[in-house]
C-alpha cells in the first residue's frame, strides 16, 4: 500500500467514525446535524492532513480555497461529508472522500463509507466482481440524469437509486451496479477520490464526453462523470 493511499484511508476511517458518533449522539437534527458533521469531520481531516503533510496544500468543500494550490503538483482534495442529506436522514448512502491530484490526476484516495463499516482504497485496490447479464445502472434518487436515463433505456439497463456521489460510484466498485453516469453538475471534491479508488480498481473513469478528469484546477467546477467497467465505455461514450 501506498503511503498516500494509507494516509488517505486511515483519515477517511477515522473522519467516518466521528460523523457516526456525532449521529448517534442525537444533539440535532436536519441542518444543524449536517452543517455540525460538515465542520467537525473537516477540522479533523485538516488536522491530519497538516500534522503527516504540513507543506501540502488541501482543497476541501468546507473550507475556503488558497488559490496558490494552483501552481503546485500535489493537493489533498476532501469532501468530509459526501451525501449530508443522506447522512442527516439516518441513511447509509454517504461517504467520505480523501484524495491526493499530482499534476492533476486522481493518484491515490479513499473513500469511506462509514454506515456500511466499509473504506475503500487505491491501495491496496479492489477487486470488481463479476458483472450480471443485464447491465445496473445507479441514478440520484432525487435527480437522475437526463443522459444517464437516455443510456438506461438504450442498453436495458436495471435502474438503482442511491444517495451520495461516493456511494454511488462505490457501487460500481463493489460490484452492485455497473454504470455510475452524472452529468447534474459537481465539484472536484465530489470526484476525486472515487475516481482514484475506481481507476486503481481497474474500471474506466472520464468525463462523459470520453476526456480525462482533471484535478486542481483554478474552476473548481467539474460537472460530469463516467465509471463503468472498461469493455463497456466506448459503447456508453458512443449513446452519450
Amino acid at each position: 500500500m501506498s503511503d498516500d493511499a494509507l494516509l488517505a484511508t486511515a483519515i477517511a476511517a477515522e473522519a467516518g467514525k466521528l460523523l457516526l458518533a456525532i449521529r448517534r449522539e442525537g444533539r440535532e437534527t436536519g441542518k444543524a446535524l449536517g452543517d455540525r458533521a460538515d465542520a467537525e469531520a473537516n477540522a479533523l481531516i485538516l488536522e491530519r492532513l497538516r500534522a503527516a503533510r504540513p507543506q501540502a496544500f488541501v482543497l476541501s468543500e468546507e473550507s475556503a480555497d488558497d488559490k496558490a494550490r494552483c501552481a503546485a503538483a500535489q493537493t489533498w482534495i476532501v469532501d468530509p461529508l459526501d451525501g449530508t442529506r443522506e447522512y442527516a436522514e439516518g441513511r447509509d448512502d454517504w461517504a467520505v472522500h480523501i484524495a491526493l491530484a499530482v499534476d492533476g490526476r486522481a493518484s491515490a484516495g479513499a473513500v469511506a463509507l462509514p454506515a456500511l463499516g466499509i473504506v475503500l482504497s487505491s491501495s491496496p485496490a479492489p477487486v470488481v466482481p463479476p458483472r450480471p447479464a443485464r447491465p445496473r445502472m445507479v441514478v440520484s434518487r432525487t435527480r437522475p440524469a437526463r443522459q444517464a436515463l437516455a443510456v438506461a433505456q438504450a442498453i436495458d439497463a436495471e435502474l438503482i437509486s442511491m444517495g451520495s456521489a461516493g456511494a454511488k460510484a462505490m457501487a460500481v466498485v463493489r460490484g452492485e451496479a455497473d454504470i455510475y453516469l452524472h452529468a447534474g453538475g459537481q465539484y472536484e471534491w465530489d470526484s476525486c477520490a472515487p475516481v482514484a479508488v475506481a481507476l486503481a480498481a481497474g474500471l474506466h473513469a472520464s468525463r462523459i464526453d470520453g476526456t480525462p478528469l482533471y484535478y486542481n484546477c483554478h474552476d473548481t467546477w467539474l460537472p460530469d462523470l463516467l465509471i463503468c467497467r472498461r469493455e463497456d465505455a466506448d459503447r456508453i461514450l458512443s449513446l452519450i
